[in-house]
């Protein structure tokens, strides 16, 4: 490692200098400048257990001694305990699991190991990675590590399960392609000695809650060959790593957090593009100039100054039109430049994903634009600068995508660019929450009986469940309710799938729960995706526009008797978002705390949603024009967390009776913005409800639910968390320099009432009451 000096970390702030130069006169979009320290290598010795053909095969390619934390991993997994690694990128995670595994296989002839990842590209790089050490060994030539996914043909499936020791694989494909035809993976399962799950992190949600019981069912049917193998899991920085590992597999989990790889010193810019003084948005609300065009500016500054640099953009489209003007930019300066700049995202073949992978590790591609399929795995070393066009929804991933940069131990630059939202605002403002703090805890729930019932279906048709084992899942309820359906039966020897049950085919782990609606272009007959039955009247209504792989689609009809939108392409100057009416009523209440004027509870709630209309919206935040809809309730069951607040107690924080449903309107439009602060969600996987006078609760009230069905866990995580989440949400409204409410703060872009009433003002008196009141000011002694 190159060791800190003053001309590595100056080489960060001249960047940063650069790029502040090219802001127009008058502008400061700087809100905070941080100096991160190099960190200096910890090595330890290799272990005397490793396989001395293995060690030698490390050294020759180019690992002279691991560092301390890769030691540490590997000591636990080798000793039988489960393990999590859980450090920063470019940190070399992967050895603390290939030293353990290639030891095992090289000491017994007939062992198996089994490798699973979120992403194709990262188990393609682990698999070169893992080929190459075994090209050094000798006592590894049998191992034959490979590919077994959705992309292997059906000729290379056999061979690969006849024959690979170490199968490199996905969720997916576990889920569907392994743990339903065991009885042919009977060899490997059988000598199944270790798991590796790579970026952890990854599994929240939904997903990770599908993921936790594919991982309780591989553990199940390796108990059945007789094999107990080991988990190894690698993340990112997380909060409590070792008990959201030990959620995720179904088992206690040994955490290693001390990070003991080298990096240089990084300079972190926290940059708030300016409000458009000649721009007004709805409502009149004022607009603040658009993250991807300021990050498309930055971006061209420094591939002037000839720093290899990598944009994150929130989607695909987005990736797409950033590097367009850059590229538009640098041809103003010198044509040559703008030819090396492109976008990298999904979607691409993988050839030419890998020149561009290529084309930037050497210096011939200056600037990418991307999405966050380079945020994993995928090894680009010698990045001089990161833009992040917008908070990437967690903590976690902010510095994933930051870690890329510096990676050869020598000074760079990280500027995060804040979006038009509520938590991006709060973020620039309040740079502690994002550089000091610990990063979020991953959520999961596997107990939601709407994946834990398919689940079981699945465990059933491939092993019969025994009563015991459906206790320890605490399934008794969800299977007698799938039992009076005719899914499943309980006999003497267990429960069994009737023939009626398909439920691998209908377990789609990545996507929700229930009927998905198929998109297809009604003139070529192309299935473009897939979106959930419960969003499709919001996002894939008639006249609404779809975006797929930068391309415009504009919605014909939709069909959700049948899960279908037909489409047609057409690129128009608009956007779309639904208007809907909401209404939620309490089912159960399953925990509730009395605090004189302010009541809080995590509730069980059924939410009736109903698309009205949608809005037709110009790039710069203009209206164009209100269509109306009529389209059928949908309704949702969930779990919610709440708060209730007297009138006086609003009446004496200053709000006035006819101001009671802009303020908690506003309010829980600012919640849901910065619930991802506290819990790994997207807002897009939540909701909310404001009333000033609820049916269940009789006051004024504000609910914010999960958006899936059961819950995904969310609910329960901004619960658990809900004065520092009230605390930031205030903060966030308070900062942000609008005087009526924008985007920025307390207007939300899916909000079914056209973002009215809302009243700023009302929004931080009522949060500030609630919160002196949940944490009331200690009496004078």
């Amino acid at each position: 490692m190159i060791p800190p000096d003053a001309d590595a970390t100056s080489y960060g702030h001249s960047l940063l200098g650069r790029v502040l130069a090219g802001t127009a006169r008058g502008e400061d979009p700087l809100t905070h400048v941080a100096e991160l320290p190099a960190r200096q290598s910890q090595y330890a010795q290799w272990p005397a257990w490793a396989h001395p053909e293995v060690v030698d095969a490390l050294r020759e390619n180019g690992i002279p001694l691991p560092w301390t934390h890769q030691a540490e991993a590997a000591e636990h997994a080798a000793a039988g305990s489960h393990v999590v690694v859980a450090t920063g990128t470019a940190s070399g995670k992967s050895l603390a699991y290939q030293l353990p595994i290639l030891t095992a296989l090289a000491e017994d002839p007939l062992a198996t190991a089994l490798y699973l990842a979120p992403t194709k590209a990262l188990g393609a790089d682990q698999i070169r990675a893992v080929t190459a050490l075994c090209d050094e060994a000798e006592a590894l030539t049998g191992v034959f590590p490979n590919a077994f996914d959705g992309d292997t043909p059906t000729e290379v499936r056999q061979w690969v399960r006849t024959n690979s020791r170490w199968v490199f694989t996905n969720p997916d494909m576990l889920h569907i392609g392994m743990l339903r035809s065991h009885q042919r993976w009977a060899h490997f399962f059988r000598r199944l000695r270790y798991v590796v799950i790579d970026e952890c992190h990854s599994y929240r949600g939904v997903f990770g809650s599908n993921v936790a019981l594919v991982l309780r069912r591989l553990r199940r049917i390796a108990r059945r060959y007789a094999a107990d193998p080991v988990f190894i899991l690698a993340s990112a920085t997380t909060a409590d790593p070792g008990a959201a590992a030990g959620r995720l597999i179904g088992a206690p989990c040994l955490q290693v957090t001390e990070d003991g790889s080298p990096h240089g010193p990084r300079t972190v810019a926290l940059w708030e593009p300016p409000l458009l003084a000649e721009m007004t948005g709805e409502n009149g609300a004022p607009v603040r100039r658009a993250a991807g065009s300021e990050a498309a500016r930055i971006m061209a500054d420094l591939v002037v100054e000839g720093a290899r640099t990598l944009t994150f953009v929130r989607s695909r489209r987005g990736a797409e039109l950033t590097a367009m003007g850059a590229k538009r930019l640098l041809a103003e300066v010198d044509p040559d430049l703008a030819e090396r700049v492109a976008a990298y995202r999904a979607g691409y073949l993988a050839e030419d994903r890998r020149a561009l992978e290529a084309a930037l590790a050497d210096g011939t591609l200056l600037g990418a634009a991307t999405t966050n399929a380079l945020e994993l795995g995928v090894d680009i070393a010698g990045l001089d600068a990161v833009v992040v066009a917008g908070f990437p929804g967690t903590v976690a991933s902010f510095w994933q995508q930051a870690g890329r940069s510096g990676r050869r131990g020598e000074g760079s630059l990280v500027v995060l660019v804040a979006r038009d939202d509520p938590l991006d605002t709060y973020l620039v403002h309040h740079p502690a929450a994002l550089l000091d703090k610990p990063v979020e805890a991953t959520v999961t729930d596997p107990t939601n009986p709407y994946v834990l019932g398919p689940q079981l279906l699945c465990a059933a048709m491939e092993l019969p469940l025994s009563d015991a084992e459906v206790e320890q899942f605490g399934a008794v309820e969800v299977l007698t309710e799938l039992a009076s359906r005719g899914l499943i039966r309980r006999r003497a020897h267990g429960w069994f799938v009737t023939a009626e049950s398909n439920p691998h085919a209908a377990v789609d782990i990545r996507g929700g729960i229930g009927l998905q609606v198929a998109i297809v272009d009604a003139e070529s007959g192309r299935m473009l995706g897939t979106v959930d039955g419960g969003r499709a009247p919001a996002t894939a209504h008639p006249g609404a526009v779809h975006i797929h792989q930068g391309e415009s689609f504009v919605v014909d009809d939709l069909d959700l008797e049948n899960g279908l939108a037909l489409v047609h392409a057409e690129t128009p100057e608009w956007t779309t978002s639904a208007r809907e009416t909401t209404d939620i009523v309490v089912t159960g209440v399953l925990d509730r705390s009395e605090h004189g004027a302010v009541v809080t509870a995590l509730t069980e709630v059924e939410v009736t949603h109903q698309v009205v209309g949608y809005l037709r919206r110009l790039p710069s935040g203009e209206i164009l024009d209100s269509v109306e809809l009529d389209m059928p309730p949908q309704s949702l069951r969930t779990r919610a967390v709440m708060y209730t607040v007297t009138p006086e107690l609003m009446e004496a924080a200053g709000i006035t009776a006819d101001r009671f449903p802009g303020s908690l309107h506003a309010a829980e439009h600012a919640a849901i913005g910065l619930l991802p602060l506290v819990a790994t969600c997207d807002r897009g996987d939540i909701g909310g409800v404001s009333t000033a006078l609820h049916a269940d609760t009789g006051l004024p009230t504000v609910f914010v639910y999960d958006g899936h069905p059961g819950g995904a866990g969310f609910a329960d995580r901004g619960h658990a968390e809900l004065r520092p989440w009230l605390r930031a949400t205030r903060d966030a409204i308070r900062s942000c320099e609008c005087v009526a409410g924008c985007p920025s703060c307390v207007q939300s872009p899916k909000c079914g009432n056209g973002n009215n009433p809302l009243d700023k003002d009302g929004a931080v008196r009522l949060l500030s009451a609630v919160l002196d009141t949940l944490t009331p000011l200690p009496r004078p002694a």
